[in-house]
């Protein structure tokens, strides 16, 4: 099939080198020329595990292809995916200005009948939004289908080349067997395509990720009962997760989630909630949940010190990114924790794998702030170690390396990665999320 997708950041780029990696012919467009330029060299604008060797190798082999030609992309296609942004406004609401001018554009240079694909997160009724606008700008056949993505930064390709279920909305069909012909390589082991009709596929994506958001801000509330009551999360999720019911997955305590879904999501679905007279109880408390978790490491330091004033103090940050395996900090726990530690008066060493780039730019110049090129070079001289996020290669580090390299033998651990009894072994004052203190 001919492919154009409109739209080449985290989203458009997994679809479109997937999609040529099955024998389409595809064409990535985007209106950033210098993007554009970057990928015709190989640079992306992510960081995804795999995602590079899938575009150098597609590319090689003239599959896959990026322009900023939308014209042209649009008249030599026969299926066009709308993978572009929908960034929060300030109400909580998805801004769907990027969707609907990309839908105009399509309207404008279409030249014959084709399938537009809403691949973007957005609300319940922007597919006739969409459809509407095109309807003003061209005569030829058209229908707006809704697919949404379920693709998990850091494992994004397997996702999508091994969903787990693919759903579709759509009305028409002759659109249901595009859809189903388009994704036949990806369900070969019979995961489900999953067709409905387009408000429900709309719908299906917010409410999967707050479901899924509940479950992190639920365990979080628990693992905060128990350091109150003395009882240690591993033990509780372990005894919750094995009820055929519930499962273990996202029954992890940390420091909150963060990232382009989770956040965005709850809050899109609140207030499409909002504006059809429906108050999300559990949602908003969902939210709320989550913010304060982020300040809860902070909290534990400042009561470490004996509430004290924390002024010049330096504490190393292992971990930026909102999770591991991508350089997205959007609504990472850091930020937060980073923020509160400045403006108490102290000052950050940090590192991260990935993601030292993309997080100066979100958090801006600060001479507090200083970034190192390893996780020990960041602790160096520095008070204690605070965890933010729970990558591979801080699970066993040298603990002795540790030890002399900080004033005091002082670890906050905001995603439980180390041991209770290591941490005792070690005699390092070890803090972490619902389960007791190690002094």
């Amino acid at each position: 099939m001919k492919i154009a997708v409109i739209g080449s950041g985290y989203v458009g780029l997994v679809a479109g080198a997937c999609f040529a990696d099955t024998g389409n012919d595809v064409a990535c467009v985007d209106i950033d020329e210098k993007k554009i330029e970057n990928l015709k060299n190989g640079i992306l604008p992510i960081y995804e595990p795999g995602l590079s060797d899938l575009i150098e190798r597609n590319t090689q082999s003239e599959r896959l292809k990026f322009t900023t030609n939308l014209k042209e992309s649009v008249e030599n296609s026969e299926i066009i995916f709308i993978a572009v942004g929908t960034p929060q406004d300030e109400d909580g609401s998805a801004d769907l200005s990027h969707v609907l001018s990309v839908a105009k554009g399509i309207g404008q240079h279409m030249n014959c009948p084709k399938i537009i694909v809403d691949k973007s997160t957005v609300p319940v009724g922007t597919a006739a939004l969409v459809t509407k606008t095109i309807k003003e700008y061209t005569k030829h056949d058209f229908e707006v289908v809704s697919n949404p993505e379920f693709l998990k930064e850091g494992a994004a390709i397997d996702d999508f080349l091994k969903p787990d279920r693919v759903v579709v909305g759509v009305s028409s069909e002759r659109a249901e067997r595009t859809m189903r012909e388009l994704y036949a390589p990806f369900v070969r082991t019979n995961n489900p395509i999953l067709v409905m009709d387009v408000p429900s596929a709309e719908m299906t994506k917010y409410a999967a990720n707050a479901m899924l958001a509940t479950r992190i801000s639920f365990m979080n509330e628990v693992a905060n009962l128990c350091e109150k009551v003395g009882a240690n999360i591993d033990s509780v999720r372990v005894g919750i997760g094995t009820d055929s019911r519930i499962g273990m997955p996202f029954l992890f305590p940390g420091i909150g989630y963060g990232g382009s879904c989770f956040p965005k999501d709850v809050q899109a679905l609140i207030r499409t909630a909002k504006e059809h007279g429906v108050d999300l109880r559990v949602s908003k408390s969902v939210e709320e949940v989550n913010f304060d978790q982020k300040e809860s490491i902070v909290k534990k330091i400042v009561a470490h010190y004996g509430n004290k004033n924390i002024t010049g103090m330096t504490f190393g940050v292992w971990g930026l990114a909102f999770k591991p395996q991508t350089d997205d900090v959007r609504e990472a726990p850091a930020l937060v924790v980073c923020e509160q530690l400045i403006n108490l008066g102290a000052k950050i060493q940090a590192f991260d794998p990935e993601a030292l780039e993309t997080f100066k730019i979100a958090f801006g110049n600060n001479p507090k702030i200083t970034y190192h090129e390893s996780n020990y070079a960041a602790i160096n001289g520095a008070d204690a170690l605070i965890i933010c996020t729970e990558w591979n290669a801080f699970r066993q580090p040298d603990f002795n390396r540790i030890k002399s390299s900080l004033k005091s033998p002082i670890v906050f651990d905001g995603r439980n990665i180390f041991s209770l009894n290591e941490m005792k072994k070690m005699g390092i004052t070890y803090y972490s999320v619902g389960r007791p203190t190690v002094s």
